[in-house]
């Protein structure tokens, strides 16, 4: 491009290669050495074409008018393997090895099954939603979310808490799909794509094993609703959530190549699974060599554990990859605290030094925040609640001399007054 020219300006004699508009009906018009010329809303068009076909990037990540998406096609290349899978997850989880290997395998066999849509002849590959087992802050949501980040797809936490059966008090079962489009700008083939974590999900448990006059709306009537969500359907989604009426537009969403994955503490299914064990330790079938791990039970989980508990089997089959977290230990604890990329002392080194300030925390104090987690039994989050106490004091505060040392006395000081 050697000149440019704008409406009413020296080159109104030119017109537009592509569109033929002439140079005085267009806000700007770029003029090549070789006489051709283009005008700005051919520009404009073009980069709308180039973006739609993600061969650049839309600039800001937003979407664009024509329809580019800041999440892009899934391509074989971008598909990691299960062991580069689980590598990626050990740089933000500590510990819980088991888990990473079976989300590794469930993620990668789900997004192989994606790539391979008419690849296979005669066999259809059925979906892998994965449940999650595990005490509170051992680092469901956490795993989740961190391979939502790795396969750059759409990703929404819901808390199973919220929903009811359709027509009751409460969120419809299809407002998990309304989270998921949001968080994909609405961008439905990224949204169907995506990764739904339903936390929570043992507090829709049936509430008991007879059956009742009144209906189990926030339980049993619950996990029957998300049945065809979880297998694959067709729902009608509000866009902005919340119930449905007659004359709402809705969005159309299919649900069969979206990833669920279920968590939830499961209190008290440690009994059911010793019962199960227990009934088991006699008569013929009986494996006489077979020690179990007391100190561990949660390790032992099957199906029909869930099933005690108060899962609907429907509900169960629909989700066939279980896996358990293992309880945080004293050296687990202690390494979530530094090791990670995003570990809680780093956040707050981070912190402090936005204000140009150098924050230190002696030894010994790293050795009493998880003495203290341990204490309070709430797993990785008890430690951001002790560090939060500890630091509350110094952020408000903000030392003038540029460096701060978390001390023992300091520390002990400030947790004693919650403890």
């Amino acid at each position: 491009m050697t000149q440019k020219s704008r409406k009413g300006g020296e080159h109104n004699g030119a017109h537009c290669s592509f569109c033929g508009a002439p140079a005085n009906e267009v806000a700007l018009m770029f003029n090549g050495a070789d006489g051709s010329s283009i005008c700005a809303s051919c520009i404009e068009h073009g980069y709308e074409l180039l973006v739609e076909h993600d061969i650049i990037a839309q600039e800001g990540g937003k979407k664009s008018k024509g329809g580019g998406s800041k999440f892009r096609p899934l391509r074989k290349e971008d598909l990691m393997r299960p062991d580069r899978i689980k590598s990626f997850l050990d740089e933000y989880v500590i510990g819980q090895d088991a888990a990473k290997r079976y989300m590794s395998v469930a993620v990668y066999n789900h997004y192989k099954r994606l790539l391979a849509k008419g690849k296979t002849q005669d066999v259809e590959l059925d979906k892998s939603n994965i449940v999650l087992v595990g005490p509170t802050g051992t680092g469901k949501t956490l795993m989740a979310r961190t391979i939502a980040k790795l396969l750059h797809v759409p990703f929404s936490i819901v808390d199973a808490t919220a929903l009811t059966q359709a027509g009751y008090v409460g969120e419809d079962v299809e407002s998990i799909l309304s989270r998921l489009l949001q968080a994909a700008d609405y961008d439905v083939a990224a949204a169907e794509r995506g990764i739904i974590f339903i936390d929570e999900v043992d507090k829709i448990a049936r509430k008991g094993d007879n059956p009742s006059i009144t209906r189990d709306v926030s339980g049993e009537g619950v996990q029957q609703a998300l049945l065809k969500i979880l297998e694959g359907t067709i729902v009608n989604v509000p866009p902005q959530g919340g119930r449905k009426h007659p004359d709402q537009k809705y969005i159309q969403v299919d649900t069969s190549n979206i990833l669920f994955i279920c968590g939830g503490a499961f209190d008290g299914i440690e009994k059911k699974i010793a019962m199960r064990l227990n009934t088991n330790a006699i008569g013929y079938g009986a494996s006489v060599n077979k020690r179990i791990d007391e100190n561990n039970i949660m390790q032992y989980i099957q199906p029909q554990d869930l099933r005690s508990f108060g899962l609907i089997p429907e509900l169960i089959g629909r989700l066939p990859v279980l896996t358990y977290m293992e309880p945080l230990e004293r050296k687990a604890l202690r390494s979530i605290l530094t090791e990670p990329k995003n570990s809680i002392i780093r956040q707050y080194e981070c912190l402090m030094e936005l204000d140009d300030i150098k924050l230190r925390f002696e030894e010994d104090v790293l050795e009493y925040i998880v003495d203290k987690a341990i204490e309070f039994k709430l797993g990785a989050r008890g430690l951001r609640t002790i560090c939060e106490a500890i630091m509350m004091d110094v952020m408000f505060d903000m030392p003038t001399d540029g460096e701060k040392v978390i001390t023992l006395d300091y520390a002990k000081s400030k947790i004693e007054r919650i403890a």
